[in-house]
């Protein structure tokens, strides 16, 4: 059985079949469920761990995330569960709830049951305990999501570019004012966020009004009360950008109970797309992570680095994909924004 009989009989090309089963390209979700379904039905496996390591072993690999609040969370788990499945192996799934005492305790665990590797979305003090642990160990592990400035297998989205995209489109639109409501200070994909933020108003010569920048922690709650205290700035701005879905959430009920108008009297742009996204009015434009792909592809890297342990390391950022709606104050159109790229590591 091979992926041009199952391109075939799911009447797409082989290609598609590829991506759907390497992740390695985002595919219309009905596409992929015809596509799997295929599979099932052809008895159709896809196992490179089942072949690069000793016939008949079973191989337990652990995740370590804070997931359960985020929709984008929740899709990239789905991803790395399905490619798990496909590779043959047996997954291990611990919430960390981003606190850095629990993810030392939820690595401890995943260690105990001997897993042959680990995917983590680290937290923001991750290095002063939890990556001793895994040194300690030499476990191999895939940095997701929240990428480090080190020599290691990670896979995430092109943050800065994605941000700074959706800010000069504010800028370009009309709006001089600007703000950015930020995730939880220490986190990779924080700082990354807010870098294409300042880096559109460091190339128009836009200085950056501290008053504008707002911490959201990455929560609801936090949202809430970042927008509250944007509403409050003298004076306040026109638009602003929201670097996660939990936060969009708290902006959107504090610009409701405000009686504040989208977009008229404040333009909303936001980091993740949401399910409800294109039926919240006016819809929502948003950048959308490639969140099951990059899921995808990180089981794949840990397979790499369990059957090659000297494997060069590899960093891959995933294009995301900008959907302009009408909360930006524009009519609706998508554009992909960064390249699918391999970068060197950092050494």
């Amino acid at each position: 059985m091979t992926m041009t009989s199952v391109a075939k009989a799911a009447g797409v090309s082989v290609s598609t079949v590829s991506h759907v089963i390497n992740g390695t390209r985002p595919v219309a979700p009905q596409t992929r469920a015809a596509v799997l379904a295929v599979m099932d039905e052809l008895g159709f496996t896809h196992k490179p761990v089942a072949r690069s390591l000793a016939a008949g072993s079973t191989v337990t690999i652990g995740l370590s995330m804070s997931w359960v609040s985020s929709m984008y969370g929740q899709e990239l788990v789905a991803g790395i569960e399905a490619e798990s499945h496909r590779q043959g192996m047996q997954l291990l799934l611990s919430d960390t709830r981003d606190d850095e005492e629990r993810e030392e305790r939820v690595v401890a665990n995943l260690l105990a049951h001997h897993v042959r590797g680990l995917l983590i979305a680290p937290t923001a003090g991750w290095r002063q305990s939890t990556l001793r642990l895994l040194q300690e160990h030499s476990v191999p592990y895939v940095v997701i999501d929240r990428l480090q400035d080190m020599r290691v297998d990670q896979v995430g989205v092109e943050n800065e570019n994605g941000s700074a995209s959706v800010v000069e489109h504010l800028l370009q639109i009309g709006h001089k004012r600007v703000g950015i409501i930020t995730g939880r200070a220490g986190l990779a994909t924080t700082s990354e966020r807010l870098e294409g933020y300042r880096c559109v108003h460091r190339r128009r010569g836009l200085r950056v009004d501290p008053q504008y920048v707002v911490d959201g922690d990455s929560t609801e709650q936090g949202g809430r009360r970042a927008m509250m205290a944007l509403l409050a700035a003298r004076p306040a701005p026109t638009g602003v950008f929201i670097a996660n879905d939990a936060m969009t959430m708290g902006a959107l009920r504090a610009l409701q109970d405000a009686g504040v108008e989208v977009p008229g009297q404040m333009a909303v742009v936001c980091f993740d797309d949401l399910p409800w996204g294109d039926v919240f009015s006016p819809r929502l434009t948003t950048i959308a992570q490639p969140s099951f792909a990059i899921g995808a592809r990180a089981v794949q890297l840990l397979v790499r680095r369990i059957a090659d342990p000297k494997a060069p390391a590899q960093t891959l950022r995933l294009s995301g994909e900008i959907t302009h709606r009408e909360s930006c104050g524009c009519r609706a159109k998508t554009d992909v924004v960064g390249a699918h790229a391999t970068i060197p590591a950092q050494k």
